[in-house]
């Protein structure tokens, strides 16, 4: 009993440690089988980002942002940038607005204006800048030509400073053409400009400074064209620049860009004609507030993830330092430990993929671009997700181990002591009576509170109970052996005096005799009618089951049942069977048919022969059996003639008789009655 106790305890407390180390080995599984999702989806990712960030050096816009690395992110003031391009075709408005939109050198401005200051990549083509741009106005007003009032008409105001000084031309618009749907073309023809003083007479152009400017002829926002509403406006300038010419001529190899393009600064502005002699606020100004700067290389780190690292360095320039641009990692702070655990645990298939180097051309040189990853990356943002998880792991063992501590501190010591005790009194009810046994089962110590306790008490009480029990079944098996000893004597003389009144075998009443005595013998000395039927013993011999139905039909009304009729085979039918107890059996079922038939219809009985089984069909036209009762008529007590005072037992002895012979017996719901099968085997 201890080493079974003992055994049952190191299986209690193996299902624990096993539960444990299942929840530490599903949460490793799992944080392995993410470790490599998480490699794949990286593996994926880096390429992506290769090709994204490739595409994107590849493109204008980017190599815009290669060839001007030291771009400043402040949209004001305005600086003019290195084209991708030799130059600009500033005279046509589809080519230097695609030129510029393709760069992306434009800076945009909320309401929906915008101006790209630049210069080309080839130093020959003439030191200008370039001012490309948009904005909205109301239907441009031109200059008369040869007209020294420029106020009365839209005009730019253009300022360039650099190296220490400050150059400003002022150019009203002139119209060249007007279409016939509403859109203009027309000029910016430039003058020094002088002030707050009208122009001199002998003002001349400025051929150096080349501008144009195309209106649309529809409004802005879509409504109806009216005389006032704003119109898309496209200006394109060329601006002259001294230094830049002088530079050209003074070396065979002139440096291009200048290094102090950044230090540029460009402004323009664009007036209304005054009102009443007073100049307003401009309706376009590339200082106004709100202007959005062209992408720059410090956009492309949106692009990297976390832990990868892009270094741009121009082959030519072997003094400049290369550009190093890395992904930013803003995710959230993970536990070392898991950090380490992640790190070890294994990993299939290839692992960190080689740095990528690519060389992008442009038309100021060569640039190599290498792009490298970090494993760390991955493992940190593995590990911040972990860390958040080990918590509810934790949970579970903390939960499993206080489950453990209350059930082996608070329920095993009493379930141990309840058990050993059940055990032995399981080991000695075989060999002794069942109330000596229960009274070795004491558990009145175990009462408690609690579930156990409980348990114990309630136990306790159903034993006293059962012991109460069966001491009262005792007492009444020993009453009702007594009475049927007394019943089975007293019966037994009066029977042997009528077998002396019927001594001819062929004479019925000799026949029922003989029953009746069989019956008492069966229930002598018994003690209950369901042990003693059950403990009959059959005299099996071979019956002609067709003649043996025919005389039972022909004698069934000296037992008090009328109308009983069996249409005979003709032919023997062998079985093996009882023939006293078979006759109980046919009666019992007959009597059974006789109480519940229809008054004036005759109970018919049948032979049938299939399949090596002869059987007996019985019916009877009444009421049906109900359904939830038909599957237990043949248990004993169970009948609705024993809540009219009968025992019931008279199918318990049919079905008993002949599964003793071999035998089946089962009822069924027909139309208009009920039907009894009785099966027997062939011989």
């Amino acid at each position: 009993m201890k080493l079974a106790s003992f055994a049952r305890r190191i299986l209690f407390r193996g299902v624990f440690l096993l539960l444990a180390i299942a929840t530490v080995a599903l949460a490793l599984v799992l944080l392995k089988e993410e470790k490599q999702r998480s490699w794949s989806d990286y593996r994926e990712g880096f390429r992506k980002t290769q090709a994204e960030v490739l595409a994107r050096l590849r493109h204008p816009a980017g190599v815009l942002a290669l060839l001007n690395p030291g771009m400043s992110e402040q949209a004001t003031p305005l600086h003019p940038v290195l084209l991708p391009y030799a130059g600009l075709d500033f005279e046509d408005q589809n080519k230097a607005q695609q030129a510029v939109e393709l760069a992306g050198c434009s800076v945009r401005y909320p309401d929906g204006s915008g101006v790209c200051a630049a210069v080309g990549s080839n130093p020959y083509t003439g030191g200008f800048i370039y001012l490309v741009g948009s904005f909205a106005a109301t239907e441009m007003v031109p200059r008369d030509p040869g007209s020294l009032d420029i106020t009365a008409a839209h005009r730019a105001v253009v300022t360039l400073a650099m190296r220490g000084t400050t150059t400003q031309w002022i150019a009203p618009f002139e119209l060249l053409s007007d279409n016939t749907n509403g859109s203009i073309r027309g000029r910016l023809v430039a003058f020094a400009d002088p002030g707050d003083a009208p122009l001199a007479e002998d003002a001349k152009p400025l051929h150096d400074f080349r501008g144009w400017l195309w209106q649309t002829g529809v409004c802005a926002d879509g409504s109806e064209e009216t005389p006032h509403c704003a119109r898309h406006a496209f200006f394109s300038i060329r601006l002259p620049v001294e230094a830049f010419r002088e530079a050209l001529f003074q070396n065979k190899r002139p440096v291009w860009p200048p290094a102090d393009l950044p230090e540029i600064r460009v402004r323009m502005r664009m007036y209304a004609p005054d009102v009443d002699g007073k100049t307003g606020v401009p309706i376009f100004d590339t200082d106004a507030p709100g202007g959005e700067a062209p992408a720059s290389l410090n956009d492309i780190r949106k692009a990297l993830l976390p832990g990868e690292t892009l270094t741009v360095r121009r082959l030519a320039a072997t003094t400049q330092a290369p550009l190093v641009f890395k992904g930013k990692d803003e995710g959230p702070r993970a536990s070392p430990l898991i950090t380490r655990l992640i790190r070890r645990l294994p990993l299939e298939g290839p692992g960190l993929p080689a740095p990528t180097r690519d060389v992008i051309t442009t038309p100021v040189g060569n640039y190599e671009v290498i792009l490298s990853g970090d494993a760390r990356g991955v493992e940190r943002s593995l590990a911040a997700v972990a860390t958040r998880m080990s918590w509810y792991v934790g949970a579970m063992l903390a939960a499993i181990v206080i489950a453990w501590l209350v059930i082996e501190l608070g329920l095993i010591r009493r379930i141990t002591v309840l058990t050993r005790r059940a055990a032995a009194v399981s080991r000695n009810v075989q060999g002794e009576r069942v109330d000596q046994s229960l009274a070795r089962l004491d558990v009145s110590d175990l009462r408690g509170s609690d579930e156990m306790g409980i348990l114990a008490a309630g136990l306790d009480d159903l034993l006293k109970r059962v012991k109460d029990d069966v001491q009262r079944e005792q007492l009444r098996a020993q009453q009702e052996r007594g009475m049927l000893q007394a019943v089975g004597h007293e019966i037994l003389s009066p029977l042997q005096s009528l077998m002396v009144l019927h001594p001819n075998a062929d004479d019925a009443g000799h026949r029922y005799v003989q029953r009746m005595q069989q019956a008492v013998k069966v229930l002598y000395g018994q003690a209950s009618p369901s042990e003693a039927l059950a403990a009959a013993t059959m005299d099996v011999a071979t019956l002609d089951l067709d003649a043996f139905l025919a005389q039972v039909a022909s004698n069934a009304h000296f037992a008090g049942i009328e109308e009983v009729k069996y249409d005979a085979r003709g032919e023997p039918v062998h079985v093996r069977a009882d023939e006293f107890a078979l006759e109980d059996v046919v009666t019992h079922v007959l009597r059974n048919a006789d109480r519940h038939r229809t008054p004036s219809t005759p109970i018919s009985m049948s032979l049938s022969v299939a399949d090596k089984t002869a059987t007996i069909a019985i019916r009877n036209e009444g009421p049906a059996i109900d359904p939830w009762i038909i599957e237990r008529i043949f248990e004993y007590g169970v009948s609705d003639a024993a809540q009219a005072g009968h025992r019931g037992q008279g199918l318990f002895v049919v079905r008993t008789y002949l599964a003793k012979m071999g035998g089946t017996v089962r009822a069924r719901n027909d139309a208009g009655g009920v039907t009894f099968e009785l099966a027997l085997p062939l011989l």
